[in-house]
């Protein structure tokens, strides 16, 4: 948002924040949903890229198409060791799945 535009809602009243904020998230849980999110979203980017379905994924690291799906929109229930099985089964390099879990996803 906007250093202007924010400045206008707060100076009529409304608190300006993020999902963060509104959640009332500890930095760490923070921390975990950006890293689940990236990791799911590098997941299926890899799964497109080398044109597997997800039920191909899901034979891949042994397990089924509706964990796949749950897997690639970030369900808390997925663990996060499927979620590096499956990079790890796509062909993604240690200093890959690194990179991602490091990079810190910027608000919208």
């Amino acid at each position: 948002m906007k250093d202007a535009k924010r400045e206008k809602l707060e100076r009529a009243g409304w608190k300006v924040g993020d999902a963060s904020d509104l959640l009332e998230l500890r930095e760490d849980e923070e921390m975990i949903i950006e890293m689940r999110v990236a990791l799911a979203a590098k997941v299926r980017e890899l799964r497109q890229r080398r044109k597997l379905t997800q039920v191909q994924l899901a034979r891949l690291v042994g397990s089924s198409q509706s964990r796949i799906a749950k897997l690639e929109t970030a369900d808390k229930s997925v663990s996060m060791e499927l979620l590096v099985r499956s990079l790890a089964s796509l062909g993604a390099s240690r200093k890959e799945i690194g990179s991602v879990i490091g990079a810190k996803i910027d608000a919208p």
